[in-house]
C-alpha cells in the first residue's frame, strides 16, 4: 500500500486491538487504505512527515484518525493537541477510540477538538459493529473540507 493513499490512520499500541479493528474493517468490506501507528510519536511523525516518514507527502492527509489515548511515548491527548494546533492537520476528523471511561478524558478530548469519543466495547461483536459504524460514517459518509 502506498502511504500517499492512506485514508484512515489508526493509532493503537495494543496488537490485539489493531488486529480486531483491521478484521472488523475487512469483515465489513471497508477497504479504505489504513496505516497503523503503534505509539503517539509514530503518529505525529507520520502526519508531519518526520523521522521514518520524511519521504511521505505531508499534503496527503487521512480522511479520519482513530486515536487511542493511552499510548506510549506521546499520549493520545497530546497527539490530538498537536494535530489540532497545526493548520495542515487541524481539520482532519479525530475519533478517540479508547478503553478509558474516565470523564476527565472525555472532557479533555472534546476540549482539545476531538470529533467523537467512543469507548471500545469488550465484546467482539459489539466492537466489530462499533468499528463498522465508525468506518462507514467517517471514511465513507462524512464530507470533509477540501484542504
Amino acid at each position: 500500500m502506498s502511504e500517499n493513499r492512506v485514508e484512515i490512520l489508526l493509532v493503537e499500541d495494543n496488537p490485539n486491538d489493531v488486529e480486531l479493528t483491521l478484521h472488523a474493517f475487512k469483515k465489513n468490506n471497508l477497504t479504505n487504505p489504513i496505516h497503523v501507528a503503534r505509539d503517539g510519536a509514530e503518529a505525529l511523525d507520520f502526519l508531519f512527515a518526520r523521522g521514518a516518514y520524511t519521504d511521505r507527502d505531508v499534503n496527503h492527509i487521512p480522511k479520519v484518525i482513530l486515536l487511542d489515548i493511552k499510548l506510549p511515548k506521546v499520549d493520545g491527548l497530546e497527539v490530538l493537541k498537536q494535530i489540532k494546533a497545526d493548520a495542515r492537520t487541524r481539520l482532519i476528523p479525530v475519533v478517540i477510540l479508547t478503553s478509558s471511561h474516565e470523564e476527565r478524558d472525555v472532557v479533555e478530548g472534546y476540549k482539545l477538538g476531538a470529533n467523537s469519543y467512543i469507548v471500545k466495547p469488550v465484546d467482539f461483536q459489539q466492537f466489530s459493529e462499533s468499528v463498522r459504524q465508525v468506518g462507514l460514517y467517517w471514511a465513507l459518509l462524512n464530507q470533509p473540507p477540501v484542504i
